[in-house]
């Protein structure tokens, strides 16, 4: 008996991909010569169901689509929490710019109101230490300036007197230097004060003095207390105006009061 030749090696089985395809082909044999039993439906169909290997894949597949939309879904998330956090940062960020320009806005507005507050206070001050005021407050002329009499060496009033019992306040009617304190002989105690002007003014007959040679005096300040000491006749203030320092340069003391604003 006669063997055919058979190409040594492994025997391999058809793979189940020329099965399928065998498969197709006789069953478009059969429709073609009009031979299609009842049989072969379900056979093909059985033939068309998912293998096990198919089904892996499509799960396979299914797994990576789910897998892939969740991975989506968490940087969609991260993405948003990230913005989220951006614009919080963001938020206080200008939260805090505005804080820090309100701050320098009102630290810019009460520097300005202190130099404004302190302006006018100096201002003030200017203006206090420009004033002049009566030597004796709520008083009055009692004698003119250049009265006659023998009481005066000069035969005539070189000054005006001020109504004004002893120990009444005697005060400094401008800003100046006292450049005279203590005995004046005739004045009796008396005060004599150079002003930033170059005029000068004198009080005498005073009980008792507050100030000293040298010290600066402000208007209103207190220099010492009415009295009736040295040449006079009874308790009152004599108040002098003057160009210079000596005896003899006198001036009318109502036009020099009055020329600085003084009612009197």
């Amino acid at each position: 008996m006669a063997f055919g030749s058979r190409v040594a090696g492994k025997h391999r089985g058809s793979s189940r991909l020329s099965r399928k395809t065998a498969g197709y082909a006789g069953i478009a044999a059969l429709a073609t010569t009009g031979v299609v039993g009842s049989l072969a439906g379900p056979a093909f169909a059985a033939d068309h169901a998912p293998s096990i290997e198919d089904t892996g894949s499509l799960n396979t597949i299914v797994v990576a689509d789910e897998l892939a939309g969740d991975v989506e879904a968490q940087a969609q998330s991260q993405q948003r929490a990230a913005e989220a956090a951006a614009a919080k940062a963001q938020a206080e960020a200008d939260a805090k710019q505005r804080a820090a320009e309100a701050k320098a806005r009102a630290e810019v507005q009460a520097k300005a109101e202190r130099e404004a507050a302190e302006r006018a206070a100096r201002e003030e001050e200017r203006k206090r230490l420009n004033t002049f005021v009566a030597p004796v407050s709520g008083s009055y002329v009692s004698t003119q300036y250049h009265a006659g009499g023998a009481m005066w060496s000069s035969g005539s009033h070189t000054g005006i007197d001020f109504h004004a019992s002893s120990g009444t306040s005697v005060h400094a009617v401008g800003l100046g230097t006292v450049i005279e304190a203590g005995w004046g002989g005739a004045y009796g105690n008396n005060v004599v004060i150079k002003h930033a002007d170059g005029t000068y003014t004198q009080y005498g007959h005073m009980l008792s003095l507050n100030v000293s040679v040298g010290q600066q005096v402000t208007p209103g300040q207190q220099i010492g207390l009415s009295g009736n000491s040295g040449n006079s006749s009874g308790a009152h203030l004599h108040f002098e105006a003057r160009t210079g320092a000596d005896y003899g340069s006198d001036i009318n003391p109502l036009t020099y009061l009055r020329s600085h604003g003084v009612d009197v």
